[in-house]
């Protein structure tokens, strides 16, 4: 067994864990830190994947955080291709896939979320079957990107939709099927889900909602078609998956701490084990009286860093102030804070065309902003929600009002 005294040990390889290790140096921390990525690459972007990285504008040395010598300069001891088995709480060790053993005073989480697939009985193992969780994901799918195929999306979330604005830039035939109700259902109002049907049915874009997929068809091991709920049969030259994803928390389980579809913690990180702590898409958050998972990379990046400024002697308790974005085409749709639960939400036209903004009420609180095309629009939802104002109404909804107005 390797050991070294106040060792902090991380598990994971992407944009949490690397946040956290930087952040920890910036401070000056020197405490020993091994990182454990089951990936064969350096820590690396993840959002181009579905957009700039799969339309072949970025390579891989563009989406790394920090080259190789950076993290023997920083000593960081970074393991890639390496993956935990198990964690020991009893001894404070982590068993390696080797069979190898390295204690830890303190280890991270920051094993992230893995896309859901459709299961093999009704065809989600063919050939042609895609959903990107990694660059080899993408670097595969992009092969596959040629014009006049026809692509079949599962699921209208946001990387399903950035995977069919990709496809349809590329010259693909594009149907998109979305069980629920409507595209966005469970991460965007009605009004914005409307807004992103439009435009991607201005591009081409056959969206069917409340339709499901019965069984995928193949030949020779293949994808060659799609049986829909309907009964109708579509053909098909490749799928693409994004039905959500599953927080990576099985070592977190196995190892007896609190989970529950993600690894539960405090407002400082950590779990229900005081040495062991859980950062980004993995971890399951206090927020505002709720239990909350934020899949984001600023979410990532800000939690990890304030877990770094905890484990370097601060006491600050980390309160996420969330925001997202997804670029669709020449769209930026950018999202502040988080309308779950809202009751009520206000269309405001945008200065120029085509931009626009939806804000979300709660209880006649604004809880959050979609802002497409809107920058303006953003940059004063953001502030208003850091400062928990909520605008009138009637100064909200005229679009002759100047939004700086909003924030006297």
């Amino acid at each position: 067994m390797e050991t070294v005294s106040g060792r902090l040990v991380v598990v994971g390889g992407g944009q949490a864990a690397f946040a956290l290790v930087a952040k920890l140096r910036a401070l000056q921390d020197g405490r020993p830190i091994t990182v454990i990525s089951a990936e064969a690459s350096l820590p690396y972007q993840r959002p181009p994947l579905s957009k700039k990285y799969l339309l072949r504008e970025l390579t891989l040395d563009r989406l790394l955080y920090r080259p190789e010598a950076w993290y023997a300069e920083h000593a960081i001891d970074i393991r890639l291709s390496t993956t935990v088995t198990r964690v020991d709480r009893r001894t404070s060790e982590v068993v390696l896939g080797d069979g190898s053993r390295l204690g830890y005073e303190t280890l991270a989480f920051a094993t992230g979320a893995t896309p859901r697939r459709l299961p093999a009985s009704i065809g989600g193992d063919l050939a042609g079957v895609y959903v990107v969780r990694d660059y080899k994901d993408a670097d595969r799918l992009s092969e596959e990107m040629q014009p006049g195929r026809r692509v079949l999306v599962v699921g209208g979330g946001y990387i399903g939709l950035e995977a069919a604005a990709v496809a349809r830039t590329c010259g693909l035939e594009v149907t998109v099927i979305e069980m629920a109700d409507r595209i966005l259902q469970r991460v965007a109002s009605a009004a914005t889900s409307a807004i992103v049907r439009e435009i991607h049915r201005s591009h081409g874009v056959d969206i069917r909602e409340r339709m499901g997929l019965n069984r995928l068809i193949g030949e020779n091991g293949r994808v060659t078609a799609a049986e829909l709920a309907d009964g109708s049969v579509i053909p098909v030259d490749v799928v693409i998956v994004g039905i959500g994803v599953a927080a990576n928390d099985t070592l977190a389980h196995d190892a007896g701490l609190e989970t529950s579809n993600g690894i539960l913690v405090d407002s400082h990180g950590r779990t229900s084990d005081p040495a062991i702590f859980a950062i980004g898409d993995c971890a399951v958050l206090p927020w505002q009286g709720m239990r909350i998972r934020l899949e984001s990379v600023q979410n990532a990046v800000d939690q990890a860093e304030a877990i770094a400024a905890i484990l370097a002697g601060g006491s600050k308790p980390y309160d996420p102030h969330p925001w997202f974005w997804s670029d669709q085409y020449d769209v930026k749709l950018q999202i502040a804070g988080f309308g779950l639960g809202h009751d009520e939400t206000l269309v405001r036209p945008g200065q120029r065309e085509g931009s626009v903004s939806v804000w979300y009420f709660r209880q006649d609180k604004l809880i959050a902003v979609d802002a497409i095309n809107d920058a303006k629009a953003y940059v004063t939802g953001k502030k208003l929600l850091e400062a928990g104002k909520t605008p009138g109404r009637a100064l909200l909804a005229d679009p002759q009002v100047d939004l700086k107005a909003l924030l006297a």
